[in-house]
């Protein structure tokens, strides 16, 4: 099995060290096509307005100035000399991928360009908190990772999905339990602006997330990690709310209807 690993928080993460032992696992045959620079945040952006610029480290390991989407693609269609990957899995992440975070993350885009271009796709992400003392954060990830992508892969899911795949920050102990859940959305504003002041006295802003828990239901991907468990969530670029649709074509269509 030849794997392609990608990533959004950069070449020289730990979540991609990990990522590569969950991969080295599974096979010898092991290519990774990573940002520079950390790209958190980028979601499915494909570099138009600039070059893109390629560094290669070793034979199978290439870091590019673009984001998740164009290290997949340029890997693919350019640096892998004509093979082709049989997975894709795009992280470790450094924090959680759960509720609407998925349409922000480029881990999540990694996956999605993967499976976009025909190949199965797994976005893996490891929560981040509570902290555990005296632990890897990527610990979970590195010890359960390659069991779940094995199993994953042999049951094997629709071209067009991708496998969302988050671990929680427990001792390995704790961890004693998968589920296979749905995307939920949070009840609680997690993001915020944070303004400071440079000493030129100009303003400016941080852009992060607060650590404060929703209630989620059960069978969500938070509530499963809340709970401990490893969260499992299929997830699909079909955005469509078909409920909706089906409402509007009740009473909007024909001719456009007049000011």
């Amino acid at each position: 099995m030849r794997i392609l690993l990608t990533n959004d928080d950069g070449v020289h993460a730990e979540g991609l060290v990990a990522l590569e032992a969950i991969a080295r696992v599974l096979t010898d045959d092991v290519w990774i096509c990573a940002p520079e620079y950390e790209q958190s945040g980028a979601s499915r952006a494909l570099t138009l307005a600039d070059p893109v610029r390629v560094r290669k480290l070793d034979d199978r390991r290439y870091a590019t100035t673009g984001t998740p989407t164009d290290c997949v693609m340029l890997a693919v269609s350019e640096l892998m000399g004509g093979l082709k990957p049989d997975l894709v899995l795009s992280g470790v992440n450094r924090g959680a991928n759960l509720a609407e975070d998925v349409t922000l993350s480029g881990t999540v885009a990694g996956a999605i360009e993967g499976m976009a271009m025909g190949f199965p796709s797994i976005a893996l992400s490891q929560t981040g908190w509570p902290l555990v003392d005296g632990h890897d954060m990527f610990e979970p990830a590195v010890h359960f990772g390659p069991g779940v992508v094995r199993r994953l892969v042999e049951i094997g899911w629709p071209k067009d999905v991708v496998m969302n795949v988050n671990f929680p920050s427990r001792p390995l102990d704790q961890i004693v339990e998968i589920e296979v859940t749905r995307q939920t959305f949070r009840d609680v504003a997690v993001r915020h602006a944070e303004k400071r002041t440079d000493l030129r006295n100009r303003d400016y802003y941080w852009m992060g997330f607060r650590n404060e828990l929703s209630r989620p239901a059960e069978g969500t991907d938070l509530r499963a990690i809340y709970d401990g468990k490893i969260s499992v969530t299929p997830l699909h670029i079909d955005l469509t709310h078909a409920e909706t649709v089906y409402r509007l074509k009740g009473v909007l269509g024909g001719a456009p209807p007049k000011a």
